[in-house]
């Protein structure tokens, strides 16, 4: 098991490394993954059932007992992110697969990573964990209406079809996590340090998938302006989170916690229904959004954990030596 810990720790020091070379391993060699694509749900739903087994009846009582700022951060979310992919989406000219596949990852719940930024930017990661958790259960409702209100006119969209893949694929798994952790308490706690490596496998894996999919149609000139776009999206939630939560005043941490929970994306979940309900193409935004937002995380994490240690050692107080001391 300490094997498999230090396996795990490993890649998390270096998941953006290796998602960068994963990527472009299948891109070179698309047959790798694209068997799996027909599977790549269940992957989804793995990543969702760890979550799951990590909820405590603590962590829904933390919602109910500091309501307004889980609320408003799930609120600042769904408000900001998709409409700042449909902005990106007009001031681009974006259209077709393009198009829906920006506003299908602004319109999905906080990204699973964010939790790990705002702990290592020392800001709430509670707070933080109960926005994410709010946010997805939310996801089958506010999935399908906002691709309604902002993508319908690019494409069909399914909505029941949506709503009843999303319940399955993303409640359905953390609930019956849940379940498990609470009646299975102590096998659980045996198998925790073994889950952050099959979430961290099934996420390379999605990206596999996604990247043998599209292998063709990455880096053309269609497709090279959503680069830009994806970058633009991530930095503009991070700035509108952070300045929600000081318009609100939210204390510092708080503040860390608001601005990775709005700017952050279950990117996974975008490129798994983009697949499922539209074309490949449109999981390439997702996919892309999924490697920036863990690089551009880690870099704001890294500074603002940096300006707390420096503040830390200003606040410290001085030890004075007596003279008589020496």
């Amino acid at each position: 098991m300490s094997g498999i810990v230090k396996t795990s720790r490993l890649i998390s020091k270096w998941f953006t490394l290796l998602v960068i070379l994963w990527a472009a391993f299948n891109y070179f060699f698309p047959k790798t993954s694209l068997w799996f694509a027909p599977n790549v749900s269940y992957l989804l739903s793995v990543i969702l059932f760890r979550m799951g087994l990590t909820l405590t009846k603590e962590d829904f009582a933390r919602i109910a007992k500091q309501p307004i700022a889980v609320i408003l951060g799930t609120v600042a979310h769904y408000v900001i992110m998709p409409l700042i992919a449909f902005i990106l989406v007009q001031i681009f000219h974006l259209t077709g697969s393009a198009a829906v596949g920006v506003i299908l990852v602004g319109s999905c719940p906080s990204g699973t990573s964010s939790g790990v930024m705002a702990f290592l930017a020392k800001g709430d990661v509670a707070l933080d964990v109960s926005i994410e958790t709010l946010s997805t259960l939310l996801a089958p409702v506010m999935i399908p209406f906002l691709l309604t209100v902002y993508a319908g006119k690019y494409v069909h969209i399914p909505t029941t079809d949506l709503f009843i893949s999303t319940l399955e694929i993303v409640v359905a798994p953390i609930i019956l996590g849940v379940l498990v952790h609470t009646f299975l308490r102590k096998p659980v706690e045996k198998v925790t340090p073994v889950m952050p490596l099959i979430s961290q496998v099934a996420i390379l894996a999605i990206i596999g998938v996604v990247f043998s999919a599209n292998h063709a149609h990455l880096f053309t000139t269609e497709t090279a302006i959503i680069i830009p776009v994806v970058m633009l999206h991530n930095l503009s939630g991070y700035g509108l989170g952070y300045l929600f939560s000081k318009v609100i005043h939210l204390n510092k941490s708080q503040q860390k916690a608001i601005t990775f929970e709005v700017g952050m994306q279950d990117s996974s979940l975008g490129a798994t229904l983009a697949m499922k309900y539209f074309v490949p193409a449109a999981a390439i935004p997702s996919t892309l959004f999924s490697i920036w937002h863990n690089i551009s995380g880690s870099v704001l994490s890294s500074y603002w954990r940096t300006q707390s240690e420096k503040k830390e050692k200003r606040t410290q107080p001085k030890t004075l030596i007596h003279p008589l001391a020496h």
